[in-house]
Formats: structure tokens, sequence, C-alpha cells
């Protein structure tokens, strides 16, 4: 029989492989699932298909796994190297598989009695025709696991560039073995959590029917919430209430999505061709995350930074290709614009007004359709900064979509819900342009077709895009660790915890968002010659500097979730210099050549430095202190980054307490000294001469940062009782005076909100009384460890100024 299906399997091998493209999940599983190849492997299929054996086996041959075709040898004993759970339905009939199966797990689990050094991994395997989750009001699910050969046939034809093959995280027999027991039951066991992890597995890929669209609107205007706001809508604008109902239905049609699985395909096609114009690849990282959560069952509520309007093209891409179901898209409305609004529905996207204030049918309307969809177990993205950032920084949260989210919860959600924090990164960002000219003033365009084809006329290569997959937080464990009393007075719709629950959970996004960022060669190079006043430096010199940030990024990581890269100096330039309308040029004198930014160019890359720019504050700080205090006892060093460190954490999103802070500041401090940057003996610090440039490089890291800092600082010490929306004007004006006569072309450096935030954690920390005076001796503490952190130029600039300020008033 054997022979008979062997050659069953060569003669599909040929037509396989024209039909059915390798889509492997993850894409290197033997490294992202910790695979041991000196162990033995078997692995585990959902059913009997010789179709799908196939197609697995070409794809562990692709990847270098072990051959499923042959058997583990393991000390003599010949055992197969996988095993099906189900029979299925196949042509060539046998005897129960699954009794099969079971002899197989136990004359394993008996080896495993004999020999204590052997650890057999069972690898969980699917093959996934086709991603359709079907309609509500259709009948059952297509089961493609029954489908005869012919039908499968037909599949491979119609599914064929949809197939995914699954690889899933490796059980240890010997664990089970050394935890459980290795008898006959424990191998039934076996066999029925593996049956329910692919059952979970399918779901997790296909997500639930998706639901009939007229049949959701009349539940959800038939809630009870929006019935008492239909009432309040038909009496406060005095019209019917059949006006008002009809007004329901218009808002309820113009929020919700309207999903089609054949156009989620056809976006597939597209976009594969979209990145493969635009970058050269996307790497993703800890995206098994995700599909743990899923597995498990959780309401997935993915959370990205939002630098480029390609983002969340670019989420739903990645999680489609993880196995997983792209999500519905909270779409600002102002992309609900012919012909693009329509497509983008049919993709997910459901679209939300930029403000609900003032009208009270819409905000209930929109509150019970997220409830809806969390309720029917839908993935769901937002974007908490609320727009797109123009400095490639992340922005404050808006706290709106999170509110609602922990309502959902609040009101008995029955899944649990987590939040996936997601960075998105790009070497080059579509937009950047734009943002610079809407930096310098001009008006933010208005979305359209027009502005569509001229960003598809731009195509070009980006270089490399990123997706990292950050920490996720479990609502409800959240909240029962930080806000224990969080299931008391549910029947309330915000009780007294909620406020600052939602606050709390926003700000935590934004730090795992931050933890979690992709260092790329454009990062670096930026940082390096934007650190540089003249925005230029010698090859030798950038490359050595480009070697330093690369050493403390490894030996003195910013956290474990941030990716590095790992090519060499010299390689990291090459690529930079490669692409496109960078504005990173190379020129030469007798002295050998010199890299520059043009002058045009230096704001766009401040976009790219400020990405990364929290990983490098607390370093460059430390740079900071030891370069103007040429030496300093490490004890008066951490007092210093001590005060100063709260309104970078404020600023910055940075995640480290205060004993992890000085943790965190004696890596530095060792790094620099491996390095040979600076000195250390005993408690003192000194600089190293010969090496002064890098610490001098590494500074200006955080040499703007301290100058907005002191402007405010300055002000608040003339006027203690001055107002804080005067305190927040008066320090803009300072800060772009500053920034016309010392040359400072950072676009935040006089954004009104990086010092409003300034001032809001200046209260949190004390710097003012209850009176909302400023706290003189507190302001004089922190003014004089700035003084010694800034130059006397501008130092003498800021105080003449403000004191101009003062006497025009």
């Amino acid at each position: 029989m054997s022979s008979i299906v062997n050659a069953y399997r060569k003669l599909l091998e040929f037509p396989l492989s024209f039909l059915v493209k390798n889509n492997p999940i993850p894409a290197n599983p033997a490294e992202e699932l910790q695979l041991n190849l000196s162990q033995p492997i078997v692995y585990v299929l959902p059913y009997t298909s010789q179709t799908d054996f196939v197609i697995f086996r070409r794809h562990c041959l692709d990847l270098n796994l072990p051959d499923p075709a042959e058997k583990n040898n393991v000390h003599g004993v010949s055992l197969p190297r996988y095993v099906y759970l189900d029979e299925g339905r196949r042509f060539f009939k046998s005897k129960g598989a699954k009794d099969e199966t079971i002899q197989v797990f136990n004359k394993y689990l008996e080896l495993h009695r004999t020999f204590e050094d052997l650890d057999v991994q069972i690898v969980p395997v699917s093959v996934l025709w086709g991603r359709s989750p079907g309609h509500e009001d259709k009948a059952g699910l297509p089961n493609l696991r029954l489908l005869n050969g012919i039908q499968k046939t037909f599949s491979a034809i119609w599914f064929g560039r949809d197939t995914f093959v699954r690889f899933s995280q490796a059980v240890s027999l010997r664990y089970m073995a050394n935890e459980h027991s290795s008898d006959e039951k424990m191998a039934q066991k076996l066999a029925r959590v593996a049956k329910m992890h692919f059952a979970r597995q399918r779901i997790s890929a296909t997500g639930p029917r998706l639901p009939n669209r007229k049949a959701m609107f009349n539940k959800l205007l038939q809630s009870t919430t929006i019935q008492a706001a239909i009432e309040d809508e038909a009496k406060s604008k005095n019209i019917t209430r059949e006006k008002a109902e009809k007004e329901a239905y218009k808002i309820l049609d113009e929020i919700a999505a309207d999903v089609s699985h054949s156009s989620l395909r056809a976006a597939d096609r597209f976009l594969r061709w979209l990145w493969n114009k635009l970058y050269s690849g996307i790497d993703v990282q800890n995206a098994d995350r995700v599909r743990k959560l899923a597995l498990e069952g959780h309401e997935i509520v993915y959370v990205p930074c939002h630098r480029s309007h390609i983002d969340y093209l670019l989420l739903s891409y990645v999680l489609y290709h993880q196995g997983l179901v792209p999500p519905h898209i909270a779409a600002g409305i102002n992309l609900n614009f012919w012909p693009v609004g329509r497509i983008f529905r049919s993709w997910g996207a459901f679209f939300i007004r930029r403000t609900f204030k003032g009208n009270r049918l819409y905000s209930a309307i929109f509150r019970e359709y997220l409830a809806e969809l969390f309720h029917r177990g839908y993935s769901v993205e937002y974007f908490i900064e609320g727009g797109r950032s123009r400095t490639g920084r992340l922005l404050a949260p808006k706290t709106g979509m999170m509110s609602m989210t922990l309502q959902a919860l609040q009101h008995h959600q029955t899944r649990p819900i987590s939040v996936v924090p997601v960075y998105v990164g790009y070497e080059h960002v579509l937009e950047v342009d734009t943002y610079a000219k809407e930096l310098r003033g001009a008006a933010k365009e208005k979305e359209n077709a027009g502005l569509v084809i001229r960003m598809i006329k731009k195509l070009r290569n980006l270089g490399q895009g990123f997706v990292n997959f950050g920490e996720p937080i479990t609502l409800s464990n959240y909240l029962n660790q930080h806000f224990p009393d969080w299931k008391e007075n549910s029947h309330e719709d915000k009780p007294q915890w909620f406020n600052q629950a939602v606050d709390s959970v926003s700000y935590q996004v934004m730090v795992n968002i931050n933890k979690a960022a992709a260092v790329n060669a454009m990062n670096l190079v930026g940082t390096a010659l934007l650190s540089s006043r003249q925005r230029a430096l010698a090859r030798e010199q950038l490359l050595e500097q480009l070697d330093s940030y690369q050493q403390m990024l490894q030996n003195a990581p910013y956290s474990e979730d941030m990716v590095l890269p790992t090519d060499l100096p010299k390689t990291m330039l090459e690529h930079v210099l490669s692409l496109d309308r960078v504005g990173v040029l190379v020129e030469k004198d007798n002295f050998g050549e010199i890299v520059r930014l043009e002058r045009t160019s230096a704001v766009l890359m401040t976009y790219y430095r400020n990405n990364i720019q929290h990983a490098f504050v607390l370093p460059s700080l430390v740079a900071s202190v030891v370069l103007h205090y040429e030496a300093i006892q490490k004890d008066l060093l951490l007092e210093a980054v001590s005060k100063i460190y709260p309104f970078l954490k404020g600023e910055l999103f940075l995640h480290f307490n205060q004993e992890e802070l000085r943790e965190q500041i004696g890596k530095i401090i060792v790094e620099f000294t491996r390095q040979e940057v600076i000195h250390s003996r005993e408690n003192l610090l000194s600089i190293n001469r010969s090496k002064v440039r890098i610490l001098q490089l590494w500074s200006a890291g955080v040499r703007e940062i301290l100058q907005r800092y002191y402007i405010t600082i300055t002000i608040l010490q003339k006027d203690p009782q001055i107002s804080r929306s005067a305190l927040e004007k008066e320090s803009q004006l300072v800060a772009q005076r500053l920034s016309v006569l010392h040359g400072i072309n950072a676009p935040e450096f006089f954004d009104k909100a990086v010092f409003s935030a300034f001032i809001a954690n200046l209260k949190e920390e004390g710097y003012f009384n209850e009176q909302g005076q400023g706290n003189l001796p507190y302001l004089h503490t922190f003014s004089s460890i700035l003084e010694h952190l800034i130059s006397t130029e501008i130092s003498l600039t800021i105080r003449g100024t403000v004191e101009k300020a003062e006497e025009m008033e």
C-alpha cells in the first residue's frame, strides 16, 4: 500500500508546485518556535490528506526541517515522523488513523521511560485552504478536510495562492512524561488536546462568520441605549421619532464596515505588489504573541503607532500572512471618499468622526457598534494617537476609543480582551515631504482621489518596513493588578476608578509601543548626522559613531522587545546612500570623504531620528552630564539624572521605574567605560579627551530637550504666578526665536503640545504649590542642573529673550 501512496504523492507534486504558493507560518519555524533539530520531531496533522501532505512536505524541505516522509531512528527503533489525528475522507482507505496515532504516541512515550536524554518534539501542523469565514445567513462553512480528490483539485486551483502551512508551538514529550505520565491515557489525552488545538487554530485563522449587515443594524437599533438616544434626539431637535430613526440608520450605515472576503483576497494581491514596489522587505517580529492570544480565545485589540496612511494596510497584510484574521479598523471619516471609502469598508474599515461632542445619538450608536464587534469576536484596530505623527515621535494618547474598550469589558464581555501595542516603522515614510510642509505652516491637504494618484506616482524604493508586536496587555489582568475594585459598581457607566484606568492603560500602550521599536540604518545615520551642528561628519567619524550606537544598544539595551540592526556600520551607511531622495550626500576633499545632510533634508531626517530618540535619551543624558562637568562623582550624576528623568519619561514614554533607572544608568556607564569614551575610577567619572568627539555626538541627543526645559523653567522663575496657557504660549515663542538664532531644525522644538505636556509633568512633580504658583526652591534646584548642561551661548539667548518678553508686557 505504501508504494501506491508514494506514487500518488509523486503524481500530485508537479501540479501542486505550480498551483500552491509556499506560505509558511511562521516564516522560519525552526528559529521562531525554537525547535531543537538535534532531537526527534514528530509532525501531527489534523486529518488524512495526501494533497495536504505533499504541500506540507514541500514546505518542510524548503525550510530545512526534517523530512516527514522519512522515519525517526530513536536508539535503534524506527518510528514515523508524522501522524494523522483523524481519518477524514480518503481515496486510499486504511484502519482507523486515530488508533494508529495513539499507538505511535505510546511507543514514543515508552522510549522516554527508557532513555532520559530523549526529548521528542510534537509539532502540530495544518494546511489552511482559503480563509473565508462564511456568512451568518448562509449554510455551514465549507469543510475542506472532507473534500474528495477531485474537489481538492479545484480547491487547489482556486485557493492555491491563499494556502498557508501553519507550524504550531512544539510540545515536549519529555516534559509530558516527567510532569504527567507516560501511560496509554497520556497518549489519548495528547490526541484530544491536539484535536482541540486544531479547532481553535481554524477559528483563529478565519475568525467568526461575517454578519448580515442589515440584520445587525436592526439588532443594534433595537437596543435600549440607542432607543433612548433616538427618543432624546427627537425631543431635543423637535422632530418626529421616524425621522430620528432614519437619522440613526444613516449614522450606522456611515460607520459600519461591510467586509467581503473576496475583496480581502484581492487586497492581498494588490498589497503584495505594493510592498514589492515600495519596500525591499517587511520585517515582522513577535507575531507568535498574537497567535497565542488568538488560540486562547482572546478578543484582540491592535493599537499601532501611526506614521503613515500605509500603516493599516501593512498591518492587515502582515496579520493575514501570519495566519490571523485582519481586524476591523477604526478609520477617520476623512478617508471615506470615492472610490477608496467603499474599498476600505470592504477590507474592514469602519469610519469615525473626529469628534462626538454634542451629538449624543452618534456617540451612542458608535459605542454600541464597537461593543457589538467585541461581542461577536471580531478583532479591532485603532490608532490611539488620533492622527499621524508629523514629528516621528509618539503623540499623547487620545483616550476615547480606549474608554469604549474598557466599557465593553465592564459590561459583561465574556471573552478576555487583550490590547496588543504594535510598532510600525519605515526607513522612508511616503508622506514625510508633506509632513515637512505642514510643520512649516502649510495647510493639511484634504484626502481625495487625486492625492492617492499622486502618491502612487511616487512609488519607489523606500528601504525596509518594520512591524513589531509589543507586549500585550490583558485588560482584566491589568485592572486586577492596578485597580482591584474595578468589578464593583459594574452597573455604572463610569465608576470612580474608570477615568484613571483609561489613562493608565493608554499610557502603558504607548510605553509598550516604544519598547518594541525597530532600529534601522536610517534612524542611526540620521541621529549621528543631526548630532553634528554642521550636519556633516567625516566618513570615519560617522562609522565610529554608528559602531558606538550599535554597541550601546546591544550591551545596555533599552528593552528586550526592541529590534536591532545586525549589519556592519559600513553596510548600513551604503544602504542609506542607496535609498531614493533621503538627502544624504558624500563629498570628497584632500583629506577624504565627508558625509553630510542637505540643508533641506535636515528637518526630514529629524523624523527618523525621533522614531528612536527614546532609546538613546538616557545614554545621551549621561554623556551630557559627564561632558559638561568633565569630571563628576557617580552619585551626583545619578542625582542629576533622577531630577530630569520624570520629564523625559512623560515626554518620551520611557518604561524604567526609579529602581530600574539606577540599574540602567549603571549599564550605560559600564558600556561607555568599555568603549573608552569615559574613564571610571571608583566613584569618579571623567571624559577621555582622545574620544571626546564621540561623547559630544552622544550628548547632542538630549541637547534640544534640555534647552526646552530651561526655557519654561526660566519663564516660571521670572513670573511664578503666570497662568498655564500664558506659560505655554511664551515658552513656544521663546523656542521659535531660539530655533532661528541658533539654527535648530527640529520641528518638535517649538511644538506647543510638547510644552503643555512638560508643564503638566511639572505640576505632577510638585513644581507648583497648592495655589498654582511656581515652587521657587524646586525650580531653582532644577534650573541649576540645566544651566550646567546647556551652552553659555544658548543660556544667554534664553534669559535675554525672556527678559525682553517681560519688558514688552
